[in-house]
């Protein structure tokens, strides 16, 4: 290293360590007249007692060392270099800097080694305490912390309650809960009319599960700090496990009493929303967006909530003053005034809305309902383009994109352009379950009964647990009644792996009603109707009552199947066969 290049690291190194005494026999310490500087209200810390020492060519290699380390991305280095310099010469200055950086390094054993130190050569510093005991919780060495906090505790009378506070933010999500209950509570055992040490208490309390003991201790924050905004909302908090509308009731005098408690106002307000007193949870809202008019968010949930009261008008005024008061996030705001419109049954406004939905969580929702509206409107070549605008740089992404479009075909009748766009997309897109699946049915529909029996084939080859692809060859052997032994056996086995599926269940009965079977038939048809009264299913189960001679059970059946599904053929047909 250059000569210039040392002279200029040297006010570094002369900050770091003591000034270079003369040669001969050093004495034991010198202290120093330059008091600490407060910062953050912190009140100047005691001088501090600096060792004489010579620098020896030794310390300035190693100080060299440390600081070359920081400037080439080698921070664990310089701490070390750092930590053994503090050992070596007993200097505060240079066991703070070794502390900061194996903390900013995040080597854990050297910070804690590193602000021991430094607590020890400087044991007036509240921050070398602090940062002792908050390194030690944080590693959950709780025993080794505990006399650090006593001492922080007993150090600073006026500081109690941010000590306090500070521990319970450390161990809140400590996985040994009882153990930061121990911790906790035996140090405020010893602060009995510190509201925040039973604060914090509490708060470890009921995250034990110890709900009863928690909520007597925020009952005794109350008491002793009554004015306090955290302190109400902690006995809301758990008192709404026990009495809702008891602990809603103290939580409305509190802030009654308090008008300018912004958190204790919010907490009330969602409090209120959970029980589904929306029309009061909307006016604590309006209360802070009025208070706070520099937050958006405040009339949002105004909004959402004349929204969710049917209030459709009121919802759309409240929306719009969102974005003129600049909600960060418009695109959700579009989307919810797109929502509002449809239902309104302006689907011309909702699809204006949803197309200014461009980016975050609701985009992909606001384009599938911009090509499903447009598919309503009968727009179907506008719809498909739009489709095709859709994010496909996946497998799945192309299938979904794939059969939304067959969806809006199938819509418009299309049904050889559905089959046509699914043949060939399973050819494209090889190994997809769903396409093989909707390629079949599609197949089915226009009785090509091959290839969809292909279709469910090359399925249950590629998934054998795919349930319904037995059962869609099965019922449509079944319902061609051809091969019914072969089918039975196809939609038990569907049975098996999915014995709770309404449409299954019906396959299998009508599988025994075509073996002559009335008595299993009815017990599986009736379990189908029971989960899903489908109007295929409602035929079938007419049917079979019919034939056992309960004809006014299967007139009901129909008649209930027909009310809700007037157009149905299978009911249509099945009802001119026995009643025409």
């Amino acid at each position: 290293m250059t000569f210039k290049r040392i002279l200029f690291l040297l006010p570094v190194l002369l900050t770091a360590c003591a000034h270079q005494a003369q040669p001969g026999p050093a004495p034991a310490a010198k202290q120093s007249t330059a008091p600490e500087v407060p910062q953050d209200g912190v009140k100047a810390e005691q001088p501090l007692n600096l060792p004489n020492l010579e620098l020896n060519a030794q310390m300035v290699y190693e100080f060299l060392l440390g600081e070359v380390s920081m400037q080439r991305g080698r921070p664990e280095l310089a701490a070390q270099v750092y930590l053994d310099l503090a050992k070596t010469t007993r200097d505060p200055r240079v066991a703070r800097r070794a502390a900061q950086l194996a903390f900013e390094a995040r080597v854990f054993d050297k910070a804690v080694e590193a602000f021991a130190l430094w607590q020890e050569l400087e044991p007036q510093s509240p921050l070398a305490r602090q940062m002792l005991y908050t390194l030690l919780l944080s590693g959950g060495k709780l025993t080794e912390a505990r006399p650090h906090v006593e001492a922080a505790l007993a150090a600073e009378p006026e500081k109690v309650d941010r000590v306090f506070m500070q521990v319970y933010s450390l161990l809140a999500r400590y996985p040994d809960k009882p153990a930061a209950v121990d911790f906790v509570g035996s140090l405020a055992a010893g602060y009995p009319k510190v509201a925040e040490a039973h604060w914090a208490w509490a708060h470890l309390l009921e995250s034990a599960g110890r709900h009863a003991n928690a909520l007597d201790e925020a009952r005794k924050v109350r008491e002793l700090k009554p004015d306090w905004e955290s302190g109400a909302i902690q006995e809301t908090q758990f008192l709404m496990k026990d009495n809702p509308q008891q602990a809603l009731a103290g939580m409305r005098k509190y802030v009654a009493s308090h008008p300018d408690a912004r958190e204790a106002r919010l907490f009330n307000a969602r409090a209120l929303l959970e029980q589904k007193q929306y029309a009061e949870a909307r006016s604590e809202f309006r209360y802070l967006a009025k208070a706070h008019p520099e937050n958006p968010e405040m009339v949002f949930a105004v909004a959402l909530l004349s929204l969710q009261m049917g209030e459709f008008e009121q919802a759309e005024n409240e929306l719009k003053e969102t974005l003129k008061r600049g909600k960060q996030d418009g695109n959700t705001v579009y989307f919810y005034l797109a929502q509002l419109s449809e239902a309104k049954k302006d689907d011309v406004a909702a699809l204006n809305y949803y197309r200014q939905v461009h980016e975050g969580e609701y985009a992909g929702p606001a384009r599938l309902r911009v090509v499903q509206l447009l598919g309503k409107a009968g727009k179907l070549e506008e719809a498909r383009a739009e489709v095709q605008k859709l994010p496909a740089h996946t497998p799945q992404q192309k299938v979904q994109a794939i059969l939304l479009e067959a969806q809006l075909l199938r819509e418009a009748k299309q049904y050889e352009a559905v089959y046509r766009l699914l043949s060939q997309s399973v050819e494209k897109v090889p190994g997809q379950a769903e396409l093989l699946y909707e390629a079949g049915m599609a197949a089915d529909k226009l009785g090509k009964y091959d290839q969809l029996e292909h279709y469910m084939r090359k399925l249950i080859q590629l998934k054998p647990d795919y349930a319904h692809a037995y059962n869609a060859l099965g019922y449509s052997l079944l319902d061609r009644n051809v091969r019914i032994a072969e089918a039975v056996k196809l939609v038990e086995k569907a049975y098996q792996l999915d014995p709770n599926d309404a449409a299954i269940l019906d396959s299998v009965g009508w599988g025994y009603f075509r073996q002559g079977n009335l008595e299993k038939s009815l017990e599986f048809l009736q379990r189908a109707y029971a989960l899903n009264p489908d109007p295929e299913i409602a035929a079938h189960l007419g049917e079979v009552l019919w034939l056992r001679g309960d004809k006014a059970g299967a007139g009901k059946v129909w008649r209930d199947g027909l009310q809700a599904s007037p157009d149905n053929p299978a009911l249509q047909a099945v009802t001119k066969k026995y009643q025409p």
